[in-house]
């Protein structure tokens, strides 16, 4: 009879879990299939805090959780999407990323329709609806450039 090994331990409590090697396997590590990975902030690259924060909050309609200068250097803004799970961050001396750059991040809407009547009501530059098979979009970007798409999900 052999002895038990790591894995062996991992497939009996782990079943379905991807062998060593395999996708999944990063250093060495497994990942336990059962364990959530939630994304909670995204770091959003500005120029001006002020600024970007009156956009995401006056205009856009985020909720402003947090605003704290915690030094000369050191300036910390959390800002929320309604009903999202997940926040941003922008400041000074938190990311080293040029202002403008970040593409493409992504939120789900009930109705697209009225998310970008909202948009275009508070001032923002929000695209046309485009319809495609996996969802209708609107996009927009912030006074730095930074891209945003709304989705609305196609009907299941």
């Amino acid at each position: 009879m052999r002895n038990a090994t790591a894995e062996d331990a991992h497939a009996r409590w782990c079943p379905g879990a991807r062998p060593a090697g395999g996708p999944g396997n990063v250093s060495g590590r497994r990942y336990n299939p059962g364990m959530d990975w939630k994304l909670e902030l995204v770091f959003v690259p500005v120029s001006d805090v002020d600024r970007a924060k009156a956009f995401y909050v006056d205009q856009v309609g985020f909720n402003a959780d947090y605003d704290q200068q915690v030094n000369d250097k050191l300036r910390f803004v959390q800002l929320t999407p309604p009903g999202s799970a997940c926040s941003i961050a922008i400041g000074t001396g938190l990311i080293d990323m040029v202002p403008g750059t970040l593409r493409n991040l992504q939120t789900v809407v009930a109705d697209v329709e009225a998310a970008r009547a909202q948009l275009v009501e508070r001032g923002v530059d929000a695209s046309d609806v485009d319809v495609q098979p996996w969802g209708s979009f609107v996009t927009f970007a912030d006074p730095d450039g930074n891209t945003w798409a709304l989705q609305q999900l196609p009907a299941r």
